[in-house]
C-alpha cells in the first residue's frame, strides 16, 4: 500500500515487556493488569479502571453493570438515545439486554450526535444517553452530561475511537457515569486486543469487576458493596452472585499497555500535526466535508464526505483510491440503520435520519498514524484533485 489504514506502534520496549511476562510463566490477569488499570485511570483523572479483552467487551460489561445497580437499575424496555452513526458493538449490548434504541441524527460537519436534537429526543421511556465521539473528534459531551443530569438519566461514553481527545480541558472518556476505551491494533494505543472501562462510581466499579470474571466474588474487596461474606473459604472461592462473563485480559496485554501509555502523548502530538496538514489541504475545498473540530481532536483517522450537492463521481473516486493503493473504509460503521442486523432491534428514530445516511453513502476515511504523513496526504490530495469531478 502507498497509504495504509493502520500502522504498528510497537517498539522494542513492548517486545521486551512481553518477553518479561513470558519468562515469568504467569500470563493470566494479575499484577500488570492492576497496574495498567491504575495508571490508565490516573491519566484520565478517574478513580477506577477495569481492563477487559476488547472495547466491545467494555461496552457489554458497562451496559450489564447498569442492570444490577441497587438503585435505579436499567430494565428491559428502557430507552437509550444513541447516535445514528457508530460501530456495531456500540449498539449490540443494548439489543442483547432488551433495551429500546432511539436513534438521533448526526451533524454532518462533526459526524457526532447533533446536540440540537438531543433534548427533544427524550421520551418518558428514556433512561440513558449513550454518547460516541467519532474517530477522535469529541462529541458534545458537555451538553449530553448536562441534559442527562437535568433529566435524571444515565450518561455513558463509548470513547473507543477518541482516546486522548479533549473538551473544555477534560479528556474525552471522562464525562460519563461509565466510559469505555479500545486498545485494538489500529487504535490510539494497542495492547494487541484490549479495552477499558473508567468510572468514579464504586458500585459500578465493583459490578464491572464481578461481571468481567464469571460473576464471581473473588475479584471483589472484603467490604464489597455487592454481597456479604459467609465466612467459609471453601465456598467463597467459587461464589457466583451475578450472571457474568469471562472477558478478562492477560498480563501480556497489560504489559504492552503500560509501555504504550507512556508514548500516548507523543502519538497524539504526531497525529495532530498530520491533522493540521489535512485541514490545510482539504478544509476549504467545497467538494469535501471534513470534520469540524470540537475541542481538541486526537484524530484517529481523516474523514471525507463527498459534497452530496455536487454530484461527484463516487465510483471513479473510489476506483482511483484503490488504483493509487490508498486504503479507505466507510466512516466507522456507517449509518447503523442501513445494516441488515437492524431487523433484530427494537428501535425508533427521534427525527428522520438524514445526515447519517449521507455520511454512509458519500463518506469514507483514510488512516492517520503517529508519524509524519506529509507524503501520503499530498498523494491523497493529488488523486482526489484528478478524480473528484462533477458528472
Amino acid at each position: 500500500m502507498s497509504y495504509d489504514l493502520a500502522a504498528p506502534t510497537w517498539g522494542q520496549e513492548e517486545l521486551d515487556a512481553l518477553q518479561t511476562v513470558m519468562d515469568s510463566g504467569f500470563f493470566t490477569m494479575g499484577p500488570r493488569v492492576a497496574e495498567f488499570e491504575q495508571k490508565f485511570a490516573a491519566y484520565h483523572n478517574k478513580q477506577y479502571g477495569i481492563m477487559v479483552n476488547s472495547g466491545s467487551s467494555a461496552n457489554l460489561i458497562a451496559i450489564a453493570a447498569l442492570f444490577f445497580k441497587k438503585d435505579r437499575p436499567l430494565q428491559r424496555g428502557d430507552e437509550v438515545l444513541v447516535p445514528a452513526l457508530s460501530w456495531a458493538t456500540t449498539y449490540h449490548p443494548l439489543q442483547q439486554y432488551g433495551l429500546k434504541v432511539r436513534f438521533v441524527d448526526i451533524a454532518l460537519d462533526s459526524l457526532n450526535m447533533d446536540p440540537d436534537l438531543i433534548e427533544a429526543a427524550i421520551t418518558p421511556a428514556t433512561k440513558m444517553i449513550l454518547g460516541v465521539s467519532i474517530l477522535g473528534n469529541p462529541a458534545a459531551l458537555d451538553v449530553m452530561r448536562d441534559v442527562a443530569d437535568r433529566h435524571g438519566l444515565y450518561f455513558m461514553e463509548d470513547n473507543c475511537e477518541s482516546m486522548d481527545a479533549e473538551l473544555n480541558g477534560k479528556k474525552a472518556g471522562t464525562y460519563g457515569d461509565l466510559n469505555t476505551f479500545s486498545f485494538f491494533f489500529s487504535h490510539h494505543i494497542s495492547t494487541m486486543e484490549g479495552g477499558m472501562i473508567l468510572t468514579d462510581d464504586e458500585e459500578l466499579y465493583q459490578l464491572c469487576r464481578c461481571l468481567r470474571a464469571h460473576g464471581w466474588t473473588r475479584d471483589l474487596p472484603e467490604d464489597s458493596l455487592l454481597y456479604e461474606r459467609k465466612g467459609e473459604d471453601l465456598f467463597e472461592a467459587y461464589r457466583f452472585i451475578l450472571p457474568g462473563y469471562n472477558v478478562r485480559p492477560t498480563e501480556l496485554n497489560a504489559a504492552a499497555g503500560l509501555e504504550q501509555l507512556k508514548k500516548l502523548p507523543g502519538f497524539t502530538a504526531e497525529r495532530r500535526k498530520n491533522w493540521d496538514l489535512f485541514v490545510e489541504l482539504f478544509g476549504n475545498d467545497e467538494r469535501f466535508i471534513i470534520q469540524k473540530e470540537n475541542g481538541k481532536t486526537s484524530c484517529f483517522c481523516f474523514t471525507i464526505v463527498l459534497n452530496p450537492g455536487m454530484n461527484l463521481d463516487r465510483k471513479a473516486i473510489f476506483a482511483a483510491l484503490t488504483e493509487a493503493k490508498i486504503g479507505f473504509r466507510i466512516i466507522t460503521g456507517g449509518s447503523f440503520l442501513k445494516h441488515d442486523v437492524i431487523k433484530y432491534y427494537d428501535y425508533s428514530e427521534a427525527t428522520p435520519i438524514v445526515n447519517a445516511h449521507i455520511a454512509h453513502d458519500y463518506g469514507f476515511f483514510v488512516g492517520n498514524h503517529a508519524f509524519d504523513l506529509s507524503k501520503e496526504l499530498h498523494l491523497l490530495k493529488d488523486v482526489l484533485d484528478k478524480t473528484a469531478k462533477e458528472l
